[in-house]
This record gives C-alpha cells, structure tokens and sequence, in this order.
C-alpha cells in the first residue's frame, strides 16, 4: 500500500474526474471532513474505509491504494499458470524464459506473491535439466519471500530445496529439511492435508535409498491416509507414485503396479508428461524386479524418451541406469556399458548418486567379463560416490559385492574389512519421521 499522501491525491484525482463532490463520495458511510483530511494525506485510511471508497469511485482496491491497475495482477497470474502449462507439457529451458520475464513483471509491480510464485516455477524448470545451484537458489529466494506466510504456504519452496539436495546426492540433508517441515506442521496445529502430502511423499525415495524402508513404508502410510482430503490431483499421483516404492520395498509388486496405474491415469489426464514418464519408469523398474525384463524395458524406453524430449538431464540419468541394468541383465554387455560410460562424467557432484550406480553395472559387467581389476576399481570408485550420499543400502550392497569379489580373489582379510563396512552401513541409524497421526 502507498504512503497516506499518495493515496488521498489518488482519491481526490479519482473524485474530481467523476465529478463528485467531498459529501457525495463520503455519505452514506463517512463524511465530507472526513474525505478532505484522507485526501490532504494527514490520515491512513483503513481497508474498510478504501474498500467503500474504491467502490464509489469505480476502481478496484488494488488500483485505489497502488496505483496499478487490477487487471496487471490477473493478467500476471495468468501468466504464471500459462508457464506452469509449459512446463508440465514442453521443455524446461523454454518455461524458464517465461518465468524469468513473469519475475521481472511481478518485481516491477512489487506483488510478493506473484514473485514467489515464479522462482517456484524457475526452481522446478532447473530441477528438471539439473541445474542444482540454480534450483536451491530459487527455492531459498521464494522461501524468504514467504518467510512471514504460515508453514503450508513454503511447504513447496522447502519441498524443492530438498529434491535438490537429493539429487546432489545429500539423503540426509533432504532428510533434515523435510522432516523438519513435517515437525513444524505438526508444532504448530497447522496440519495441511496437501502440504502433509506433498511432504510425506517427498520424504519416501531418500528413506528408501537411505534403507530405511520402515521409515518410507510409514510415511506412505500416512499420505494414503490424508489422500481423501486433497483436492489437488496431480498431488494425489505424485503420491500414488511414491508410495509404490514402499510396496515394492515390501515385496508387493502387484500393489506397486496397482498404484503407478492410478497415479498414470491421472497424469493422463492432465497431460503432465514429465510425471507420466516417472510412472513409465517405475512400471519398468517393476517389470525388472519380476525378471520380466522384455516389457521392462520397454517401459523404461519409453521414460527415457519422454524425459530427453524434455531435456531432464539428471532424471534421465536415473532411468539410463535402470535400463543398463535391464540390457544387462538381458546379456547385451556392450549396449550397456556404452549407455553407462556416458553417466560418468556425472561424478562432478551433480548426480553423484546415479554415477555411483553407473560404476556399480560397469563393475558387475566386468565382472562377468572376466576382468576381476576392472571390476574391482568400478567398485571402488562407486563406493567413493555414494559414501558422500548417506545412501546406507546401496552402500551396503555395494560391499558385499567388493568383498565377494576379493575373497574369490583370495584377499580373505581385505574382503573381510570390506564386509565389515558394509554391516556398520547396513546398521547405520536412519532418519526418523514424526509419529504424527493423519488424522
């Protein structure tokens, strides 16, 4: 709102140009002395007395105590949801551009909300072509734009901030940020179902990858429980998707599948094509489990193309290892390790998580190569990658195949150390989200 001075000269202007006189725009309401001293700026009117005055005068409330017109906002918001659109449907770097020129309106007119908004959408356009930095940078700037807003409102800002973290590589940081969400949610009374949801489900791929699959299939739960009270449904599929990772940890794939169907459907409808690719992926990733390595793949061709068409660098990288597995698997050794050597020069720190698995296929191929040393530095090297992550079951994994690999190798005390290191990951202490009930 503007300085009491500027918005009683508006007011007179407003007046003189309708031809109104002091008593006429004042009564019933207020009077005339009242309207000389709001227009001589000696007074700061209140929201009921400009909301009466707009009204007289023919303007909205907006333009009364801003100046700006009313139809800059809506046009504005407008724009926002036009590149949320773009986004869902086309490639990221374009609805980046569109978002960048949205922020440079809304700074230009001083709408906070609006603002936030934007860096919300330019932070989810660089998590999708793995601009990490960028991302967390657009997130913690929503995020302090929101600072005075209620939990809910930030609750994206501070969902954004840690899948960024996350596909760096730092489980446990992400961890921190969203339990610490989920913390204050439940501190303050101010159970949102949907920012609930939104967090939960964040919070399921790091327990997962973390091993704390106790912990994940909790989580799920409790987003499950809250799914009847959201009204958003491309929040609902992103759930259902995330929550059949907890039913595959469990051994329930026809409950997994199940779930990606739902969750499918909806990005159908909805036409959000990067979500639609992740159903595709995880239906592969199913498929894989079952040994059903024919549709597997398949499936997980599909996400890939889905995902370059839409440049997303660093998910497209998840869904490569995936199906590297998959060619694997299927005796193809050289598909698969060319579709690998390309994942490596991801060590830099931006997917630190999906090199390491690179290095981990390079070495089973190795392995079956007949190569035990190549093997062997793969192992090494993926053991370098993910120790920066806190990813506690793959880790573990990991050295139980680097152990195996030296005790045949007849390096008994070394396979031993490694053992041993796998065990102290194995029982590594996971992160621990509130027992909060969803009700």
């Amino acid at each position: 709102m503007d300085e009491p001075v500027e918005i009683g000269r508006r007011v007179q202007r407003l007046r003189t140009e309708r031809g109104l006189t002091q008593r006429q725009l004042a009564e019933p309401s207020y009077t005339p002395a009242y309207i000389s001293t709001l227009e001589s700026g000696k007074v700061r009117p209140s929201e009921t007395a400009l909301r009466f005055l707009a009204g007289r005068l023919g303007t909205s409330y907006e333009e009364l105590t801003t100046g700006r017109p009313a139809r800059l906002g809506t046009e504005l918001r407008l724009g926002l949801t036009d590149a949320q659109r773009e986004l869902a449907t086309g490639a990221a770097d374009e609805a980046a551009v569109h978002y960048r020129r949205l922020l440079t309106d809304a700074e230009h007119l001083d709408l906070v909300p609006e603002q936030a908004e934007a860096l919300l959408g330019l932070g989810d356009c660089a998590l999708e072509t793995g601009d990490l930095e960028d991302a967390r940078r657009h997130f913690e700037e929503a995020e302090r734009l929101l600072g005075e807003e209620p939990l809910p409102r930030r609750a994206r800002a501070l969902r954004g901030r840690a899948v960024a973290h996350l596909l760096a590589g730092e489980l446990r940081y992400a961890c921190y940020l969203l339990e610490s969400a989920i913390d204050g949610l439940a501190a303050s009374d101010l159970a949102d179902p949907e920012a609930l949801v939104l967090l939960y489900t964040a919070v399921i791929g790091p327990y997962i990858d973390m091993g704390a699959h106790a912990r994940a299939a909790h989580a799920a739960e409790l987003a499950l429980a809250l799914a009847p009270r959201v009204s958003d449904p491309a929040l609902v599929a992103g759930m259902h998707r995330q929550v059949a990772r907890t039913f595959l940890a469990e051994g329930r794939t026809d409950d997994a599948d199940a779930s990606l169907a739902r969750a499918q459907s909806i990005y159908r409808q909805l036409r959000l094509h990067t979500d639609l690719a992740h159903c595709h992926w995880m239906r592969g990733y199913v498929h894989a489990q079952n040994a059903e390595l024919v549709p597997a793949e398949r499936e997980l061709r599909t996400a890939r193309d889905m995902l370059t068409a839409k440049r997303a660098t660093l998910y497209t990288a998840q869904v490569e290892v995936e199906l590297a597995d998959v060619l694997r698997r299927l005796g193809r050794h050289e598909e698969a390790a060319e579709l690998l050597s390309a994942l490596l020069e991801l060590d830099d720190g931006h997917g630190a998580v999906h090199a390491g698995g690179a290095h981990r296929l390079l070495g089973l191929i190795a392995e079956e190569r007949g190569d035990p040393e190549a093997a062997e530095e793969h192992y090494v090297r993926a053991l370098g990658l993910l120790e920066r992550s806190g990813a506690s079951g793959d880790l573990a994994d990991l050295c139980r195949l680097l152990g195996d690999l030296l005790r045949r190798g007849g390096r008994v005390e070394a396979a031993l150390d490694v053992y041993r290191t796998g065990l102290g990951h194995r029982a590594a202490p996971a992160q621990q989200i509130p027992q909060q009930s969803a009700e």
